[in-house]
């Protein structure tokens, strides 16, 4: 600490230095403090440069790329080089441009920018990896030895040995650093890739069995025209899935929608719009889905007009060639070949929801027309995953609900009829790739990867993974599953034997860094935001001020890597971040949108909505025209034939079925670990970034959700300090003692920063602590959700 405030007294200017601490209306210090310090100090001393109303205010648009589903707009208040203030859109609100406000987070990024743990100049390590003990160099030393080590590797294991890891924590636009370093690495004989994603690894690989395609969902305007809306694990109030998405819920509810919420937990989007909370044991949803698609059939609820043309495998009539008797879906349901009908009294045993309740929201689904089945992506996180997506994606085509105005597709829900250009271009020469979430089996046994572990583009590997660039992200620990295990491997030098991290705080993954780089927030570069993978809109991200400190953005660090090959002018094609930006702009209106506004239009309003004449309905053109889906028999495949010849039918069914999970409510371990553990997307993250503000912390604080009744068998109250603690590991966090969470589950929320004591045992109530590295059968996606564990008092 004494090393950051001599820089900060002796290589600062002293007038930059009040600007930047005046910002937060504290002096700049490195040590910590709480709170309701910091915010008792805020509030009692003006913010230095506020008596300057000489100085004239410049109001610049800009967007947070942060990892959130959503992007609004953030207008930062610039006096004398200083953000001393945010607001947020002000522009019309209208049905179809609704305003893109900001949540509390983006209401916190003031202190992210101006906070006093920035990463302040390039370092390296000088401990063991892991102690996060550094000294400060120079950006030349950094580039050089980051070159050095890339050449070295590549010559010494070959290009496959290399890897960028999967994060984007603060780089979600047209610059994602892991995007400028995988280019760079593509030009010097290139990688080891990877494939899908933590947040819907499974429902991007289930989805397509029963469309062809992940672009299952429908704009957001579309549910205006719905009379039931089951929101199936999702919860937009704190996920933010897409800045309008809330407004557009708001709207249906007045137009007379009925919001059921299907949860674990009373979310906040349960108190903000369910009509009715129907609280479900995690890792069962199958079994409830089943028993509704019961009822449904044994009832003649179902469409039989819209099965009959559009899907396969619904009844033995319309099952592909080649299969048994006695595997359709219909047979399954009522137990033709295994003697169980999978009734709301058979579900209920498992899901713990009432027969009665199961009985009233399949005929309330199934007769309201049209109705929208939407899935979160939560659920999908746990042993078996892929079946929950395909189990929605089968209720709303029983139902007749696919393609219809008001209705929803279920399934992934990825839908866009808008976009930009993306000018930054690159081809990687090497093909193998991995499951993102399979990156450590790649580091302990990359040689020994398969096609059975999801190995493809190559028969084996060449290397096991020996760099890693893991830019902009906290995925390297504090995000992947079960951190002892993850922290043990990356200890071992021998293993992965060079890493270089580029973030803004010294994160639990910064730690493990053998090269530490300072990023720059949105504030302090050019860009432009998008939503992940819905909404109609697109966001300017202006450059409100220069870097802080030494902080550079990872387009020019890589810029200047590549100088070291001779390859500067060719990575950068001589252009900057806001070159790009206008470029970015300049060929959207040439290739794909006429009307999208120039680069002085849009960075004076900020954001731009690309509207159209009506809803976009997920398969429309398959249910109103003569598209045929695009899976191998052109229609919805309740059946896939191709998940049939995999002949894993008791991990991988070719239906939608409920597989009982390991660590689930039915697994033996319970005897030991009788809690289903589960951690859910926080209000005051996002993701894991944020964790480190204060104020946010004061908004919602990291505690563990336990019901009244697993509270009072285990002698914990309210506020108490608790132990959490499976085979796995054990953490330390208080407890929330609440209704809100079903008996029988505990809830962490994700994202809390790996704090461990000298022991080693987390104190901040890091989630994945506790889970494990298994991955799905079919996707081999995180199982994040699926854990058992137990709570002792502390």
């Amino acid at each position: 600490m004494s090393e950051d405030t001599n820089l900060l007294k002796n290589k600062m200017q002293r007038r930059t230095f009040l600007k930047w601490s005046g910002a937060i209306g504290v002096p700049l210090v490195l040590g910590g403090f709480g709170t309701k310090k910091l915010l008792e100090k805020s509030e009692s001393k003006p913010a230095a440069g506020n008596h300057k109303k000489d100085l004239p205010e410049n109001i610049v648009s800009t967007c947070s790329i942060n990892n959130c589903g959503g992007r609004c707009v953030i207008k930062a208040h610039v006096v004398d080089g200083v953000v001393t203030r945010i607001g947020t859109d002000t522009n019309d609100d209208d049905i179809l441009t609704p305003q893109m406000r900001a949540c509390i987070r983006g209401r916190g990024y003031r202190k992210m920018l101006y906070h006093p743990d920035r990463l302040k100049y390039p370092m390296k390590r000088v401990g063991k990896r892991g102690e996060g003990k550094f000294e400060r160099i120079s950006w030349e030393e950094a580039i050089d030895t980051i070159a050095g080590e890339m050449k070295r590797i590549g010559d010494q294991y070959g290009p496959e040995s290399r890897y960028v890891n999967y994060a984007s924590g603060q780089s979600w636009g047209l610059f994602s650093g892991r995007n400028m370093a995988r280019k760079l690495l593509a030009m010097t004989g290139g990688y080891l890739n990877y494939r899908n994603d933590y947040s819907s690894g499974a429902a991007n690989v289930a989805t397509p069995y029963t469309y062809g395609t992940n672009n299952s969902g429908s704009s957001f305007d579309s549910i205006l025209h719905t009379k039931y809306i089951i929101l199936w694990g999702q919860n937009p109030s704190e996920m933010i899935n897409s800045t309008p998405y809330m407004y557009y819920l708001r709207e249906a509810k007045k137009n007379g929608a009925k919001v059921i919420v299907i949860d674990p937990r009373y979310t906040d989007t349960s108190i903000g719009f369910a009509d009715e909370w129907i609280p479900i044991l995690p890792t069962t949803d199958n079994a409830m889905m089943d028993a509704m698609a019961y009822v449904m059939v044994t009832e003649e609820l179902y469409d039989h007009e819209f099965i009959q043309k559009y899907c396969v495998g619904f009844d033995e009539a319309s099952m592909p060639d080649g299969v048994p008797e006695g595997e359709s879906l219909k047979s399954y349901l009522t137990g033709k070949k295994d003697g169980i009908p999978k009734t709301p009294e058979w579900a209920e045993k498992i899901c713990g929801v009432p027969a009665a309740k199961i009985r009233e929201i399949a005929r309330d689904y199934a007769t309201a027309k049209p109705a929208a089945l939407i899935q979160g992506w939560g659920p999908q996180r746990h042993a078996y995953g892929e079946q929950i997506v395909r189990g929605g994606a089968q209720l709303a085509s029983i139902t007749g609900n696919v393609g219809k105005l008001g209705g929803w597709a279920a399934g992934t829900g990825y839908w866009s009829r808008s976009d930009i250009v993306y000018p930054i271009e690159f081809e990687n020469p090497v093909k193998a790739s991995i499951p993102c979430f399979l990156w450590s089996d790649a580091v302990e046994r990359g040689t020994e990867l398969t096609a059975e572990d999801g190995l493809e583009g190559t028969k084996k590997l060449k290397s096991n993974i020996k760099l890693i660039f893991n830019i902009a992200g906290n995925m390297l620990v504090n995000q992947h599953s079960d951190i002892n295990k993850t922290t043990k491997l990356l200890q071992d030098e021998k293993k992965v034997e060079f890493i270089v991290v580029s973030d803004l705080f010294m994160t639990p993954s910064a730690k493990y860094a053998d090269i530490l780089l300072p990023g720059t927030t949105f504030f302090e570069r050019w860009d432009i935001g998008v939503p992940w993978c819905f909404g109609d809109y697109v966001v300017f991200g202006g450059k409100a001020i220069d870097p802080l400190y030494e902080c550079r953005n990872e387009y020019d660090v890589f810029a200047n890597i590549a100088g070291k090959f001779g390859l500067k002018e060719e990575f950068s094609e001589g252009k900057s971040m806001l070159d790009w930006v206008k470029v970015s702009i300049d060929r959207t209106q040439k290739e794909l949108h006429p009307d999208f506004p120039s680069f002085e239009e849009f960075s004076k309003n900020g954001i731009h909505h690309f509207t159209f004449d009506e809803p976009l309905v997920g398969f429309k053109e398959q249910v109103e025209g003569n598209q045929k889906f695009e899976t191998p028999s052109g229609k919805i495949e309740l059946f896939s034939k191709a998940l049939w010849d995999m002949n894993k039918h008791d991990e991988i069914p070719a239906i939608a079925k409920y597989v009982p999970a390991w660590e689930g409510p039915e697994d033996p371990l319970k005897e030991k670990y009788p809690l289903q553990l589960i951690g859910w997307h926080y209000k005051r993250r996002c993701h894991s970034t944020h964790d480190n503000n204060p104020w946010l912390e004061e908004a919602a604080k990291q505690e563990m959700w336990i019901n009244p009744n697993d509270a009072e068998e285990r002698g914990i109250k309210d506020g108490d300090r608790v132990k959490v603690f499976n085979d796995r590991g054990k953490l330390f966090i208080d407890a929330k003692v609440t209704t809100r969470i079903i008996p029988g589950v505990i809830g962490i929320p994700q994202g809390a920063w790996f704090t461990p004591n000298k022991k080693g045992i987390d104190q901040r109530g890091s989630l994945n602590v506790l889970t494990a590295q298994r991955p799905t059968p079919l996707a081999k996606a995180n199982p994040q959700q699926t854990n058992l564990a137990e709570v002792k008092k502390a």
